[in-house]
């Protein structure tokens, strides 16, 4: 946010969406008056490129957690997978990561479970309308995501270790799209910083209702179509 500030000059920038820290891919910026638009980009919906590796629960659901549960991995065959996949499609009840920005009681629950705090979260209802194998290799299932705000990642690759009787967390993640925008379409902070002022402007794009609408492939194409297999999360 910092370096797009410095390349316009303009105070006002806001986001479309976090990611967590071990996620790549594309973070929409906005600015200046399009900052009002933050909260409708925030709605839109999201595509992810995921790795789950099954054999461990994390903390945190994702690879950076401290190990809290291991358990044996049945065979990975696309039957086994494919019951796992279809608990957690469509409107769901999904519990959020304890490891997560969410409040409780005003204070975030991350804090609260650094701090050894003993909490619960409450379940929230999202919606994945896109849960896909891309490919199996060893251990690690790699899966096309799309889904609603609010949906944690991590935690579908926790509950799809459950769903097939192991134990699993999120190894990689990669985020595509977030509605009409594209991470194809997007640029690193070195090659802002390169294009300068007048580069940048020449990137933006007027934030209405048509930047919420994902492209259709990301519901009809085969996923290996999407994301190619054996290209790096």
């Amino acid at each position: 946010m910092a370096v797009v500030r410095g390349v316009l000059g303009m105070r006002q920038v806001g986001h479309g969406g976090t990611l967590d820290p071990l996620a790549s891919g594309l973070l929409p910026v906005l600015v200046g008056t399009a900052t009002k638009f933050e909260p409708r980009m925030r709605e839109a919906t999201k595509v992810y490129d995921a790795v789950v590796r099954f054999g461990r629960e994390t903390a945190t659901d994702d690879r950076e957690g401290e190990s809290v549960r291991e358990a044996d991995v049945p065979p990975l065959d696309g039957s086994t997978i494919e019951r796992g996949l279809a608990t957690l499609r469509g409107v769901i009840e999904q519990t959020p990561p304890r490891y997560s920005a969410l409040k409780i009681a005003g204070r975030p629950a991350y804090a609260r479970a650094r701090a050894g705090e003993t909490f619960a979260m409450q379940a929230r209802r999202v919606q994945v309308d896109r849960l896909e194998v891309i490919e199996t290799k060893g251990n690690d299932v790699r899966v096309l995501v799309v889904c609603s705000s609010g949906t944690y990642v991590r935690a579908i690759a926790r509950d799809l270790g459950r769903s097939i009787g192991s134990a699993a967390h999120l190894a990689a993640l990669r985020r595509l799209a977030v509605g009409a925008l594209e991470a194809a379409g997007a640029v690193t902070p070195d090659v802002l910083r390169a294009g300068g002022r007048e580069g940048a402007v020449a990137l933006l794009r007027i934030a209405d209702e048509r930047l919420l609408r994902i492209h259709d492939r990301y519901l009809a194409a085969p996923a290996v179509t999407i994301v190619a297999q054996g290209e790096s999360v």
